[in-house]
């Protein structure tokens, strides 16, 4: 008997992972607010792509309204295709040129105190886009010198020191997700390495030890709390200053499906056993994201270096 889908392979069903309903405790803030106009008409204006609605982060008009806005580089199509992540995959286009002014000019537009530059995976790029991370930053610093500015970078695996060009920018702050624990990167994270994420964390630092370098990773893909432990070791044995510890939230039933849901308690739980753990700031709730309340963190990123140095004993 000849089996119907090796016969007609189109029928084989794709994967449906039905979304879990959302706890009470999850809800985005509605914010009726002209800001949140004003913040998305200069987007549309300069016909820049964000992160926030690219990845349907849940805290866009709450962020949006705050003219906080997190920008995505390089296109919109990511040449990955992580089983977490809403950002559609295929063949990008050409890098755009005049992008680094875009962003430069939007930043002043929104007089933003504080800016996220992010981008999607460039893997057809050579050296994975690091060259036009660089001039964005480097054009964003030019028009706004009062701006501190935080990049959220791809891994640039198998870029070799590629990720260097990224870091002669004067950046404040250098992220890179970790995601997820090792064991789960087979199927929420197949086209990444999660030591290679690791090593580039640990080379930023090493690069640059002014910069603050931050991570950050979802729960509810599957994993125990054991290993999210792990995966705070291993940043803090990469020198990383800052972790962020969020909720997954499934996009579509196409998407890696949900385990389960974190109570907030279990996020405070988080909170303070990364704390004991030496990084000098946390952030860990349903709704924490990387750029969730960035330019917030990014002051207290720095008070709390100043209060490590001044209780350094005197040479």
């Amino acid at each position: 008997m000849i089996d119907r889908d090796k016969r007609h392979p189109e029928k084989i069903k794709k994967p449906f992972n039905p979304i879990k309903r959302k706890p009470e405790w999850i809800r985005s803030k509605i914010v009726d607010s002209q800001i949140f106009f004003q913040t998305k008409q200069v987007v549309n204006q300069n016909n820049l792509v964000t992160v926030c609605q690219e990845a349907n982060c849940p805290n866009i008009t709450e962020c949006w309204s705050k003219k906080h806005a997190t920008f995505m580089i390089m296109g919109d199509t990511c040449t990955r295709a992580c089983a977490f992540c809403d950002v559609k995959t295929g063949k990008p286009a050409d890098l755009d040129i005049y992008e680094p002014a875009k962003i430069a000019k939007a930043v002043r537009n929104l007089n933003l105190k504080h800016v996220v530059i992010t981008s999607v995976d460039r893997d057809d790029l050579e050296d994975g886009g690091s060259e036009h991370f660089y001039n964005v930053v480097k054009a964003t610093r030019n028009k706004n010198p009062k701006t501190s500015i935080e990049v959220l970078t791809p891994d640039f695996l198998r870029k070799g020191d590629a990720y260097k060009k990224v870091l002669e920018a004067d950046l404040d702050v250098f992220n890179h997700n970790i995601e997820t624990v090792p064991r789960l990167y087979a199927t929420v994270r197949p086209g990444a390495r999660y030591f290679a994420s690791l090593e580039l964390l640990k080379n930023a630092k090493k690069f640059n030890q002014k910069v603050f370098t931050k991570s950050g990773i979802m729960v509810g893909l599957g994993e125990q709390k054991e290993e999210v432990y792990q995966v705070m070791d291993d940043l803090r044995s990469a020198e990383v200053d800052f972790i962020t510890i969020g909720q997954y939230l499934q996009p579509s039933p196409k998407h890696h499906p949900l385990h389960r849901y974190y109570h907030p308690d279990e996020f405070k739980e988080f909170e303070l056993i990364a704390k004991t753990k030496g990084f000098l700031l946390v952030s860990s709730s349903p709704l924490t994201r990387s750029s969730y309340h960035a330019d917030e963190d990014f002051r207290k990123l720095q008070d709390a270096r100043n209060k490590q140095l001044e209780c350094r004993p005197h040479q």
